[in-house]
């Protein structure tokens, strides 16, 4: 007599599931020293900003990162195909972008209101990927908290209002591009290539900042300090992290950027935090550990998709496994795939 096994989970889906779990830890590692290297790398950078401006730091921070990119990654760009160059290029565009937007929008109008106004990048993605209630509430919460903590103040510099919220496309961009590239390309090629463009196009605005201020070997090791942790490393780590997590849990977590940059600045520069700000903290670590803790206990996906045929077990055991990139990105513990003929 046969057994049916109808209503039983899937045995790949059973195997999975730690594979997808420790996957997931691993990506929380990576975006949280990711977001801690940023903030260092950043405090570091704003030390040579009298002397070359926001425009040079950034300049000297891109051509480092590209520099250690392409020696880490190592792309092979002659082997590229189109499908794989438009994101590395749309990729590249953002790079260059996001920073100097940013650093533009903090001297206009304020850190507060600036850090406030990108981070609707990212919270956007996190709303817009929401499919449950609470993945809803934790993007709420956790966005709720940033303005606390960010403090916002009201201006009338629409310019620099402008700047806030291209750098929230950027980041916005950003996170959706990543995802795509790291699906696309094996390894750190993808991010190492995205990096060397975006350093060549930074090549004419760092000469002529450098020439008409010229930095001291000081001010140079700050810019590069600040190339190498809050853009080199940031860029691989979330490369790599958008491997193992949703774009939109990698979008509400993105909300403890402002909690590590408040912990740098109380450790590093003496800067203390009210009772409401350490209010905001908690609430923005609470927001992210609910999400985390609600993403693993989704149930394993069935072998079936919604709207498809169920194949048979023999059919399914002879099915190539090719599945390990989604439309969205590769699935949590599955090695990036090829998508191209090389």
């Amino acid at each position: 007599m046969r057994r049916s096994t109808q209503g039983l989970p899937h045995p790949e889906a059973v195997r999975e599931g730690p594979a997808a779990r420790s996957g997931r830890l691993a990506g929380v590692a990576m975006m949280c020293g990711s977001g801690l290297a940023n903030q260092t790398g950043a405090a570091t950078g704003a030390l040579a900003f009298p002397a070359i401006g926001p425009a040079g730091v950034v300049a000297v921070r891109q051509w480092v990162a590209g520099l250690v990119l392409l020696a880490v990654g190592r792309p092979r760009l002659r082997a590229f195909t189109w499908r794989q160059w438009w994101p590395v290029l749309c990729l590249a565009m953002v790079f260059a972008t996001m920073n100097l937007t940013l650093y533009t929008a903090i001297d206009r109008i304020g850190l507060g209101l600036a850090v406030t106004l990108e981070f609707l990048g990212p919270l956007a993605v996190a709303l817009a990927a929401s499919r449950r209630p609470v993945d809803l509430l934790c993007a709420l919460v956790a966005g709720a908290a940033v303005v606390i903590l960010t403090r916002p103040e009201p201006t009338t510099d629409y310019a620099g209002i402008a700047f806030g919220l291209v750098a929230a496309v950027c980041w916005a961009s950003y996170i959706l591009l990543n995802r795509l590239v790291g699906a696309r390309l094996p390894g750190a090629e993808g991010s190492a290539a995205a990096a060397g463009v975006s350093a060549l196009l930074y090549l004419p605005i760092g000469i002529t900042v450098l020439a008409h201020h010229p930095p001291s070997l000081r001010v140079l090791g700050y810019a590069a300090v600040a190339g190498v942790l809050s853009s080199a490393v940031p860029f691989l780590a979330d490369l790599l992290a958008l491997r193992r997590v949703p774009a939109r849990f990698f979008g509400i977590f993105m909300s403890v950027n402002p909690v590590l940059a408040a912990l740098v600045g109380l450790v590093v520069l003496g800067q203390t935090l009210r009772g409401i700000e350490w209010l905001a903290v908690s609430a923005i670590v609470v927001a992210n550990a609910v999400s985390i803790l609600a993403a693993g206990r989704r149930p394993a996906p069935s072998s079936a998709g919604r709207g498809s045929t169920a194949l048979p077990a023999r059919a399914r055991r002879q099915a190539p496994a090719a599945d390990s990139v989604t439309p969205h990105g590769p699935q949590a513990g599955a090695p990036p795939a090829r998508c191209d003929a090389r």
